[in-house]
């Protein structure tokens, strides 16, 4: 009896075992049989912003691009090619960004280039005076006088360039008015009658961003 018992609780350890084996190994199984997956996908797209000027120098009835080839030919007030000493001149010269430009800038001006086909050029003799003037005003003794917004200092020479840059709006908005006073300077020597200069400037825009 003793030994059948024996024999008996010997199967039903085995057994046990084995189930026990079965049920771990079935658990196992199922873990692997399915997984749930998910995704998430981001994008963006990048464009590269534009930026351009444009001048005018009718008062704003036309902007064009303006180039060292084909510069715009300012009018000043007092026919500069009959300058007697005293005499000053002044000319308005509007710039702005294009319709298409799509950021803010700013506007910096150049020392004038010269050029002259006398022996001797009226560029030494010469003092000029930047100032920025609301765009709708005339450039004239009454507004450079009541402008603060000083670029190039009255009485500086040609050969100064501006000393601040002036901001510039997007797509064409607020144009900045340049307003150009030049004196042939009282006490000017003879050495300086029937000598001619062409002074050439440029505005170079920068974007802000």
């Amino acid at each position: 009896m003793r030994r059948h018992g024996t024999g008996s609780g010997g199967w039903f350890a085995k057994t046990r075992a084995l189930l026990a084996g079965a049920l771990v190994l079935g658990v196992g199984g199922s873990l692997t049989l399915a997984a749930w997956t998910d995704t998430e996908t981001a994008r963006a797209t990048f464009t590269a912003s534009t930026f351009g000027i444009v001048g005018s120098a009718n008062n704003g009835a036309t902007y064009t691009d303006n180039t060292a080839a084909a510069p715009a030919a300012l009018s000043f007030s007092v026919t500069p090619t009959a300058m007697s000493p005293g005499t000053v001149t002044y000319a308005k010269f509007l710039v702005r960004t294009t319709d298409a430009t799509n950021v803010t800038g700013t506007a910096a001006l150049s020392a004038a280039t010269t050029t002259t086909s006398s022996a001797t050029s009226l560029a030494g003799f010469l003092t000029y005076g930047v100032r920025v003037i609301p765009s709708a005003q005339a450039c004239d003794a009454t507004s450079f006088a009541a402008s603060t917004s000083i670029v190039v200092p009255n009485g500086s020479a040609l050969t100064v360039a501006g000393s601040s840059t002036t901001a510039l709006a997007a797509g064409g908005a607020s144009p900045v008015a340049y307003c150009f006073a030049v004196t042939l300077p009282a006490g000017t020597s003879n050495a300086a009658q029937g000598t001619n200069t062409t002074a050439t400037w440029t505005v170079t825009g920068a974007s802000t961003s």
